[in-house]
């Protein structure tokens, strides 16, 4: 009998080892939703891992609308609520933004982490991250509070007066300042008697109804009145770079407004960011780009029949337009930090594109005036009352997205590059 020279013995051992790990480590390649899925699997029409983030034992999970900002460095806030609220009734689905048990968690995406930084017995709102502080500000009520991620020091930051109720949206580029609007007890009682968006959506546009944009300085606690109009003012965000630039909308049906306005909260000056050219033309879920020049936005003309992702540059006016096909129409878009790519998350049929192919979690690459898309997950067990609200990850490696496709929400991230690549 030969015996192997040990050089080559542990050699072939080392390849042996190293296949084996392989094949224990190697996600299962699955149809994505209708069962409970393991916590990494490979998409089996796509051939992308997925991998469930929010990993909270009993617990429905979200991650920010689109165009709030989560991250703080390579950590997430997100939202998470667990089965019992303090009363002990049953509760987990939290896309509701009423939902007693919904707190503040923070999600290590090294580690796979969470820690919870809230702990109130009442409903909040709020998904404003300052990104460089680390200060997360959320109101309860009439009062907006913040905690920090880092220290876990909870501070009470303002109360509205009685003769001031309103809501914060936004925090701006140098964490000094937050906004929001301040709408009148009539609009409230509006959205009391019609609580769907099917039926307060027309009524709330059609009263005409005045709001106000303000601002409360978070160390002095002043509030100072910015802009009031009879338009219903909603959307409000603070540009990523700029302190004193906020953008707001005229909210209603799309093709009734011209919808993307800026202001300069010092100088007060207003600008129209995009004028509709044609009859039923709609542009509406904007964001600002990640250096702050751009306003990216889903434009269609005319409505429902010829899609684009369009650009405004701030500074100058000029539009930029990239056409996509009709399954390739998304709820919302978003850029890549090194706004090379843009992603999408679909839409069911019952959306305006009424797209026939549509439910999935795209990325989009530029090419001439068009986007390119890759398929990334298959959403069709997914139940489009949730918006996906895609994210692309600090490193750009990831899109991150809620979903409910094994039957409670919890948030999910994509890889971008393909199983094998």
């Amino acid at each position: 009998m030969k015996i192997l020279p040990t050089r080559v013995f542990i050699y072939l051992l080392i390849i042996i080892l190293t296949l084996s790990a392989k094949l224990v480590l190697a996600q299962p390649i699955m149809e994505t939703g209708g069962q409970k899925m393991p916590d990494e699997w490979i998409d089996k029409d796509t051939k992308h891992k997925v991998v469930r983030l929010s990993r909270i034992e009993g617990n429905s999970s979200l991650s920010f609308y689109f165009h709030n900002n989560p991250f703080i460095g390579n950590k997430m806030v997100f939202y998470s609520s667990g089965k019992n609220d303090v009363s002990g009734v049953q509760k987990q689905e939290i896309y509701s933004t009423n939902s007693r048990n919904k707190q503040i968690w923070l999600l290590d995406l090294s580690t796979l982490k969470s820690e919870q930084l809230t702990f109130h017995s009442s409903p909040m709102n709020g998904e404003i991250v300052h990104n460089k502080t680390g200060e997360v500000y959320y109101q309860i009520k009439d009062t907006v509070y913040s905690v920090n991620a880092q220290t876990k020091k909870e501070t009470l930051v303002y109360v509205f007066p009685a003769d001031f109720k309103a809501s914060i949206t936004t925090v701006n580029a140098d964490g000094t300042l937050l906004a929001g609007a301040w709408s009148e007890d009539k609009e409230k009682e509006l959205f009391r008697q019609h609580p769907q968006k099917s039926d307060y959506f027309n009524i709330i546009y059609e009263a005409k109804l005045p709001r106000t944009l303000f601002t409360i300085n978070v160390k002095t606690r002043e509030l100072k009145k910015i802009f009031t109009d009879s338009a219903w003012l909603n959307h409000i965000q603070f540009s990523p770079t700029d302190p004193s630039l906020l953008m707001f909308c005229h909210e209603g049906p799309w093709h009734k407004v011209d919808r993307i306005w800026t202001i300069n909260i010092n100088t007060k000056e207003v600008r129209l960011m995009h004028k509709r050219t044609m009859d039923m033309e709609i542009a509406g879920h904007e964001s600002i780009s990640p250096d702050g020049k751009t306003i990216w936005f889903d434009l269609q003309q005319p409505r429902g029949q010829t899609f684009f992702v369009a650009g405004t540059d701030i500074k100058t006016g000029k539009e930029t337009k990239y056409s996509l096909q009709r399954n390739e129409w998304s709820i919302h878009f978003t850029i890549s930090p090194d706004q090379k790519w843009f992603a999408g998350d679909g839409g069911d049929p019952g959306q305006v594109a009424k797209a026939p192919d549509g439910e999935w979690i795209y990325l989009f690459k530029p090419e001439g005036d068009h986007f390119v898309s890759t398929k990334l997950v298959n959403m069709k067990h997914h139940q489009y009352k949730l918006e996906p609200n895609i994210h692309f990850s600090p490193d750009g490696k990831w899109i991150i997205f809620r979903a409910n496709f094994e039957g409670i929400e919890n948030v999910y991230g994509v890889e971008i590059k393909a199983s094998g690549e």
